[in-house]
């Protein structure tokens, strides 16, 4: 597990998380970046970075190597500070309501959606720097528990039913029957 390449933490820019998550494309200082990266990629080593300087300043310091599902939740628990949705609680009368007519008190969270991305990208970005798939801390049964907790939650909160996207398939193509051609004649010698 020591194999699990950190983020390099001799940098002495301190960038701090807010900045990272919420300015839509700043990220830590890399070497690594690449001009014909995907968006995909590039926001997997923004998260990845985000992650490593999440640990770096946890109290004590985090080494990856040390990372467990616990330490997963705890980080998209500091996350939902930054959250731009409205999750109301069940006491609030806008309680299951997609649309409420008027502000109220309710917090702000991270949507479900963006959690899920997230750790999506995380738990790629885990193997991708070395890490084992079996003790991958963003595949962990607690991380899934609990994005399925908010995915209810949030769900109830707002009025609006989390469908699982069917995949969308190509219509089968149609071969074009050809017709057989006619037997050969018996007895032709």
């Amino acid at each position: 597990m020591d194999s699990i390449r950190e983020t390099d933490s001799s940098n002495s820019e301190n960038v701090s998380l807010i900045n990272v998550r919420n300015n839509g494309g700043t990220s830590l200082p890399s070497s690594s970046s690449s001009p014909t990266s995907s968006r995909y990629e590039n926001q997997k080593r923004r998260d990845w970075n985000t992650f490593g300087q999440y640990l770096k300043n946890h109290r004590p310091p985090l080494s990856l190597s040390r990372c467990s599902g616990a330490h997963v939740l705890e980080f998209l628990r500091y996350l939902d500070q930054f959250g731009k949705t409205k999750v109301h609680t069940p006491i609030c009368p806008f309680y299951g309501q997609p649309n409420p007519p008027a502000p109220c008190p309710c917090p702000l969270r991270q949507a479900w959606g963006s959690l899920d991305a997230l750790i999506g990208r995380l738990r790629a970005a885990f193997e991708e720097n070395g890490g084992k798939p079996e003790v991958n801390p963003f595949g962990a049964r607690a991380v899934r528990l609990y994005l399925r907790e908010v995915r209810d939650l949030q769900s109830k909160a707002r009025g609006i039913s989390y469908e699982k996207k069917k995949r969308k398939r190509p219509p089968a193509q149609q071969i074009p029957t050809l017709p057989l051609p006619p037997p050969p004649p018996t007895g032709a010698s």
